[in-house]
């Protein structure tokens, strides 16, 4: 029977392209994936191209000039209720940091007015978080005392959020939001867990009135202190803040239930200061062991840029607290900004948020305002409430103002138990005790590294926590590059495809040939695991094979999930051609993608291997195997 000659699809063995054209292309895939430029490619005229660049890189262009009366409703009606969320959060969590209260007010202020202009999201509400909070004062703290120095204390917080502006803003210049991406979703999920299980222990402080406490960060030192300043115990004020934590629980249960009711949690931390105010103004709860925040003076911001300290003793603590909380601040805001921007089917530009989040608090730290970022709480309320625009901040802002020259001294009476319960509320809503299950159901590795950050956080440190879960993390990211995947092929009856084996069960092999599958780089770091693998799939095949004419005679390497390869790699493939070789196998390589083929071309390896030995699909290999063996083609059907 005359033997059918297999046609064979041609391989590109085009010239490697020149290391400038290679440098670009990988740094544009790495700083630039979503292209800037092309937005101005098809603008010819001067200003067209001006208009452009506004609209890109100060966000507020683009959407202003289409703004109108019916999305400022939605936007007015936003902007007063985060509001009410963002009075007692900024009175809250400013006591979290020990920072003066009127601190968290004026951070509700100068930012959200910054965002405004910069900001990419149209739902993210900015505000002050809680473990930002808790992480600058226990950092600083470390230092400085708050009471002993308070003014020194306070211009380091300052000089903080300076610090963090700046580290924000040059990595959106530097575009380095890939940097956001070294913190999974599993260690934020364990990290929040951790530091709001910490927080909630805290607030057990207030709830029972206790005047001294443990300036430690780790739930056992809490309780500790806790129970060693149980003569300070006041049952009044544990009373007042059982109730208040009740009612805010149950509003949450009622949002639950009831999805429509949204602003009922929205406004139930405002309706708790308001009615502490009362009560403790006509009460005189201050005379029954329950503590007040005292005055807070009526005004705007007053600039602090001339309070920023410079102090070389100073920097290590303010640097490392900006470095911290700078990553965590943004990872947690442009987690949320993508987040609610995926319901609407929006894209959010983290590059820009970066941007937008450095000069809120470059800005900030110059007006007497702390780090903010993105809350979750306030972010969710911003967009139930149906926000339509960053101008929802803008309304924040103004009402914030309004505050603070005309009712900042009525919140004086705002009892600290009130504050304790509401910090306590909102704590409870970020320990995702659903998505912990998930991750221990889907993936029990990064269950493992959620649990090091949540247990970490909260009986260790928060930076020991965070690090031991972003170890776990990187350990296990370079367990895969170190041990990467390879499978065994083999061919599904009735077709020309080949699968991997070990998920296909069934599938037919060809007499004499080994098919193999990498799906990783081949670097220098498993290059020598990769060479083992390779020769140990040929002994288990020899070992397993009883005819003669099953023998091991060809092996086919799939490169297709190969997407680099540096020089040992390619020392790697010329030693495992030897060593076949010297066992009388012939190996072939299967679709080598562009950088690969490159590599081997100004490697020489082609030469050596020679042009005949790759293939574009394994089908065109087996082909021209089964030609060459002089067996009929027609095996295969």
């Amino acid at each position: 029977m005359e033997i059918q000659i297999p046609t064979r699809n041609k391989v590109n063995f085009a010239p490697p392209r020149s290391f400038g054209t290679t440098l670009k292309s990988h740094l544009k895939e790495t700083f630039f994936p979503d292209d800037p430029l092309r937005q101005f490619r098809n603008e010819k005229s001067g200003v067209g191209i001006v208009k452009k660049a506004l609209q890109y890189f100060v966000p507020i262009f683009e959407w202003l000039p289409n703004y109108n009366l019916r999305l400022f409703r939605f936007d007015v009606l936003s902007g007063i209720t985060i509001t009410f969320l963002a009075i007692p959060q900024g009175i809250s969590y400013a006591k979290l940091g020990s920072i003066p209260p009127i601190i968290g007010l004026y951070s509700s202020f100068v930012p959200p007015l910054i965002y405004a202009v910069f900001g990419n999201s149209k739902h993210l509400a900015v505000g002050t978080v809680a473990a930002c909070s808790l992480i600058i004062g226990h950092t600083i703290g470390e230092k400085v005392s708050a009471v002993d120095d308070p003014t020194l204390y306070l211009n380091l917080v300052f000089t903080t959020t300076f610090f963090t502006g700046i580290f924000q803003t040059l990595m959106g210049l530097l575009r380095l939001g890939i940097l956001v991406d070294f913190l999974s979703h599993s260690t934020i999920t364990g990290f929040m867990g951790g530091t709001a299980t910490l927080i909630c222990f805290q607030q057990l402080k207030g709830i029972f009135g206790l005047k001294h406490f443990t300036t430690k960060t780790d739930v056992v030192s809490v309780i500790r202190a806790v129970l060693h300043y149980r003569d300070e115990w006041k049952w009044q004020s544990a009373v007042v803040g059982i109730i208040f934590l009740i009612f805010l629980q149950f509003t949450r249960f009622l949002r639950k239930k009831r999805p429509n009711l949204f602003w009922v949690p929205a406004i139930a931390p405002m309706t708790v200061v308001i009615v502490g105010c009362l009560f403790a103004y006509f009460a005189h709860a201050d005379k029954h062991g329950i503590q007040i925040v005292g005055h807070l003076h009526r005004g705007l911001n007053p600039i602090s840029l001339k309070n920023l300290t410079f102090d070389p003793q100073y920097l290590p603590v303010t640097l490392k607290a900006a470095l911290v909380t700078g990553l965590i601040a943004l990872t947690e805001g442009i987690a949320i900004g993508r987040s609610f921007a995926i319901m609407n089917n929006e894209q959010v530009d983290g590059n820009k948020e970066i941007i937008a989040f450095g000069l809120m608090n470059i800005v900030g730290s110059f007006t007497s305002c702390y780090l903010t970022t993105g809350p979750f709480s306030k972010t969710a309320v911003n967009f139930n409430a149906g926000c339509k625009t960053a101008m929802s901040n803008v309304v924040m802002s103004i009402c914030m103002m309004l505050t603070l020259l005309f009712l900042a001294p009525l919140f004086s009476y705002t009892p600290l138990v009130a504050l304790s319960a509401i910090i306590a509320s909102a704590m409870l809503g970020l320990i995702n005790y659903e998505e912990i299950y998930h991750l221990f159901k889907v993936d029990k590795f990064d269950f493992l590294i959620c649990m090091a950050a949540f247990f970490g956080v909260a009986f260790i440190s928060m930076d020991y926590g965070l690090i031991m879960s972003i170890g776990l993390a990187l350990l296990r990211a370079l367990v895969y590059v170190a041990r990467p995947a390879t499978c065994r092929l083999g061919k599904i009856p009735d077709s020309n495809l080949f699968r991997d084996s070990e998920q296909y069960p069934g599938l037919t092999n060809v007499p004499g040939v080994l098919a193999l599958q990498l799906g990783s780089p081949i670097y220098f770091a498993n290059a020598n695991y990769i060479r083992e693998r390779i020769i140990r799939w040929v002994r288990d095949e020899e070992d397993i094979s009883n005819a003669k004419d099953s023998v091991v005679e060809h092996v086919l390497l799939d490169l297709s999930g190969v997407t680099s390869i540096d020089t040992t790699g390619i020392e790697t493939l010329i030693e495992i051609r030897k060593l076949l070789d010297a066992k009388n196998i012939k190996i072939a390589i299967i679709n080598p993608r562009l950088e690969v083929m490159e590599k081997m071309i100004r490697s020489h390896f082609v030469d050596k291997i020679g042009k005949d030995s790759i293939f574009l699909s394994i089908e065109d290999a087996v082909e021209s195997i089964l030609f060459s063996t002089q067996k009929n083609y027609q095996v295969l059907v």
